[in-house]
C-alpha cells in the first residue's frame, strides 16, 4: 500500500534531512490541497507528522489536523510528541484513524501496552526508527532521532506482541530524506521474523524502482514524502507499481 505522507512545523509542510530540525526544507504548499491531490489520485490511507509537537508536545498543532481531517475522506495517521493518553484520546475523537507512537514507547512502554488495551491494537502504530550499528544491531532512536534509547527493534516487538501489536513503521534513520533508496534488506528480515506485523516502510524513497524494490521486500506499505513533494514521480504512478493482489496484507 502506498502511504503518501506530509511532514508540519507551525502549518507549513517541510521536510528534514536525517531528522535534523537544522536542515530543513520548506516547500510553499497548502497542507490540504496537497493531501488532497494525494488522496484524488488514490491513497486510501495518508500520513501526517507534527514535527512541531515532536519537539515541543505542548505546541501541538492538533487544531490544523483537525482541519485536515476534516477536509479529506481518507484515512489519516498522525504521529510526532504523542506522550499522554489526552493526546490519544483527542486525536481519535477529531477523527484520525491511527495514532503514531515512537519515543514513549522506548521510554514507558507499560504506559503505551496501556493504550493498546484500552484503544486496540489498530488504533496504534508503533513507529521504530533506528540506527543500523557496525554490529547490525538495529537500535531505536527516540526523542525525534536525537537520541539512541538504547533499546533494539526485536526486543521492542517482542514487548508489544502481547498487547496485539498490528502495525509498525520502521525508518532507517541514515535512509530518511536522502533519496537514497530504502533499505529493503531491514524490511525482508523484520517481514520474515514477524510475517504477523503489517510493516511500513519508510526512508530514502526517490524512484519507482525504489517502490518496487519495497513492494518486493515483504513490508506492506511505504511511507513516501520527499519524493511526492520534489515530483519525482506521482501517487497515481506508485500506486500501478504496487497493485494490491486478493492475497495481499493490507495496513488497513
Amino acid at each position: 500500500m502506498i502511504i503518501p505522507a506530509i511532514d508540519l512545523i507551525e502549518g507549513d509542510v517541510v521536510r528534514l534531512y536525517q531528522g535534523d530540525y537544522n536542515q530543513k526544507t520548506t516547500f510553499d504548499l497548502s497542507p490540504l490541497a496537497q493531501l488532497k491531490s494525494y488522496q484524488d489520485q488514490g491513497a486510501n490511507w495518508l500520513h501526517i507528522v507534527d514535527l512541531t509537537g515532536a519537539k515541543d508536545p505542548n505546541a501541538r498543532q492538533t487544531q490544523l489536523i483537525a482541519e485536515l481531517v476534516n477536509g479529506l475522506s481518507a484515512n489519516i495517521q498522525v504521529g510526532g510528541g504523542i506522550r499522554a493518553e489526552a493526546q490519544v484520546a483527542e486525536l481519535l475523537e477529531i477523527g484520525v484513524k491511527r495514532i503514531v507512537i515512537g519515543s514513549l514507547a522506548v521510554k514507558e512502554p507499560a504506559l503505551v501496552q496501556s493504550w493498546f488495551k484500552k484503544y486496540g491494537p489498530e488504533a496504534i502504530c508503533l513507529a521504530l526508527d533506528v540506527n543500523i550499528n557496525d554490529k547490525g544491531e538495529k537500535v531505536v532512536a527516540v526523542s525525534g532521532w536525537q537520541t539512541g534509547g538504547g533499546k533494539s527493534l526485536e526486543s521492542l516487538v517482542e514487548a508489544f506482541k502481547p498487547y496485539g501489536l498490528k502495525h509498525a513503521l520502521v525508518t532507517d534513520i541514515s535512509r530518511d530524506g536522502t533519496l537514497q533508496g530504502a533499505n529493503t534488506s531491514l524490511y525482508q528480515e523484520i517481514a520474515s521474523l514477524y510475517p504477523e506485523i503489517n510493516w511500513q516502510a519508510s526512508g530514502g524513497i526517490a524512484s519507482l524502482d525504489d517502490v518496487a524494490a519495497v513492494r518486493d521486500s515483504g513490508a506492506n506499505g511505504i511511507i513516501i514524502g520527499k519524493a511526492l513533494l520534489i515530483e519525482n514521480f506521482n501517487v497515481t504512478q506508485a500506486i500501478a507499481c504496487w497493485p494490491t493482489t486478493p492475497g495481499d496484507k493490507d495496513v488497513s
